[in-house]
């Protein structure tokens, strides 16, 4: 059962081209002890441990990766490279001078937008002050003809006040010619 294992077990040495024939630890390197043990080398080797046999397949696995996805990765930067070509030979001069044409059409309708606002803010602000300045003139005369009808109210009650004390003076003075004239009467 010895195959072409490729481990040797630990604390042995195995002869090359099985010739001559030396003391190891557990005795001779042709013993009958030294096969077994070899062979259970190469049975632990194919039976359990499987890394050689992963290795090679993660290797293979890869290889293949990484050169499906070179290729792959090759034509999108080579795509990509042709685009950003065309952009900067074609594309953006082409906007960089249409911006530059509407930017100065732009600024300058800007301008005169800019220019109108503030002429109709200023109208808006006379327009303002004028009628602002009506409102208080307004009020002012307001107040004078206010004052000026409450003089004239006290003046026409102190007329109808004087009036009426005249009036109460007569029908006091007359009262008492009545009573006067009333007690003439009585006496008799």
């Amino acid at each position: 059962m010895s195959g072409g294992g490729t481990e040797t077990p630990a604390g042995c040495e195995a002869a090359p081209g099985g010739g001559g024939k030396k003391k190891d630890s557990l005795g001779f390197a042709g013993s009958p002890a030294h096969l077994i043990i070899k062979d259970l080398g190469e049975i632990h080797s194919r039976l359990l441990d499987h890394r050689p046999v992963i290795q090679g397949e993660t290797r293979y696995f890869v290889k293949e990766f990484e050169e499906k996805r070179g290729l792959r990765e090759m034509r999108v930067l080579e795509n990509l490279k042709h685009m950003i070509q065309e952009t900067n030979e074609h594309t953006l001069p082409t906007c960089r001078a249409t911006m530059q044409d509407n930017l100065n059409q732009v600024l300058q309708r800007l301008q005169a937008a800019t220019d109108s606002v503030c002429r109709l803010q200023q109208r808006e602000q006379q327009r303002k002050k004028i009628h602002n300045d009506l409102l208080i003139a307004r009020e002012k005369q307001h107040e004078t003809q206010w004052e000026d009808f409450m003089k004239e109210q006290h003046g026409k009650q102190a007329d109808v006040d004087g009036e009426h004390r005249k009036a109460l003076e007569k029908l006091r003075e007359q009262y008492a010619e009545m009573e006067k004239g009333l007690a003439r009467f009585s006496t008799f």
